[in-house]
């Protein structure tokens, strides 16, 4: 599957007030209003991504030691062969946290993506408060949720 950024005019902005529904590679569904009170980060990669596999630690850190208490991390993979391509890579970077496949459904919820990874980051009340693109960093998180606390 490829999926093409110019064949969709939604931007993140505009996509910004939606209550996002998902699903991930379990059959799990994801809403943003369920996780009303938590740090949401949805990440977009690829599995041709160097930057993106190399921010995998940091997200299955943040995840595993935040999601029961203040953070949820979700996984959106795009450019991708098939499910078992991306459930192996899944396995095999001990991704601990949900994956969705990603396709038109979610751009149109989330917003676009230019480029590999880009991370949409909700604060605990669902508003949509950064877009990074590039690589993402535990620390760049860390120091996102920290300036928001009063």
């Amino acid at each position: 599957m490829f999926l093409t950024v110019s064949s969709l005019h939604a931007s993140a902005e505009t996509a910004a007030g939606n209550n996002f529904l998902l699903k991930d590679i379990a059959g799990i569904q994801h809403k943003l209003s369920d996780y009303k009170g938590k740090w949401v980060l949805v990440n977009y990669w690829a599995t041709w991504c160097p930057p993106c596999l190399e921010e995998v630690p940091d997200l299955v850190n943040l995840y595993d030691s935040h999601r029961k208490k203040d953070l949820m991390v979700i996984g959106v993979v795009f450019d991708y062969k098939n499910q078992k391509e991306v459930t192996d890579y899944v396995d095999d970077m001990l991704m601990s946290y949900p994956i969705v496949l990603g396709d038109d459904n979610v751009t149109t919820q989330i917003g676009v993506a230019d480029v590999m990874p880009t991370t949409f980051i909700y604060n605990p009340q669902g508003e949509l408060v950064k877009i990074k693109r590039g690589l993402i960093t535990k620390q760049y998180i860390e120091k996102v949720i920290a300036s928001t606390k009063n």
